[in-house]
């Protein structure tokens, strides 16, 4: 199953990232390609939840169940959809001059394996560019300013 990860540092708490990640009723908002969410069930450590995804004329909608534990990690795991497997992990941990670092990581697979070599080539432009929406949405949200005059 190919495989991509990411290292932030970034200046806001681990609590407020993880907060901003778990809001998946907000993904259309701002993540790229997301048209719609739906949240089927949602507690303090888990929530199942739907997401559609479109580009251009192609939509697909996925089923994640999501388990959560406020503030160290978010770990989401493939339910449904068309790919064969999309899983993954978020990690926040505290710096000690404040904000947070940020591990993300994404394992998938296609159930046909020509579909997976094509898309794989664009996967990683695509992965990144998710990485930059959800720290602009931090950006946004908390001021990355007032931030970072507070480390």
């Amino acid at each position: 199953m190919p495989g991509i990860s990411e290292t932030r540092r970034l200046p806001y708490s681990c609590e407020q990232m993880f907060d901003l990640v778990a809001d998946v009723g907000s993904y259309s908002k701002f993540l790229p390609w997301v048209v719609a969410t739906r949240v089927r069930s949602d507690s303090e450590t888990e929530m199942v939840a739907d997401m559609l995804v479109g580009f251009k004329a192609i939509r697909e909608k996925f089923t994640s169940r999501v388990v959560k534990s406020r503030p160290d990690f978010i770990e989401v795991f493939y339910v449904d959809g068309p790919l064969k497997d999309l899983d993954n992990k978020w990690t926040f941990r505290c710096l000690p001059d404040g904000g947070c670092e940020i591990d993300f990581c994404v394992d998938f697979s296609f159930r046909n394996s020509v579909f997976e070599a094509l898309a794989g080539q664009y996967f990683d432009r695509a992965f990144r560019k998710m990485v930059e929406a959800f720290e602009k949405r931090a950006d946004d949200l908390y001021g990355r300013e007032n931030a970072a005059a507070n480390l």
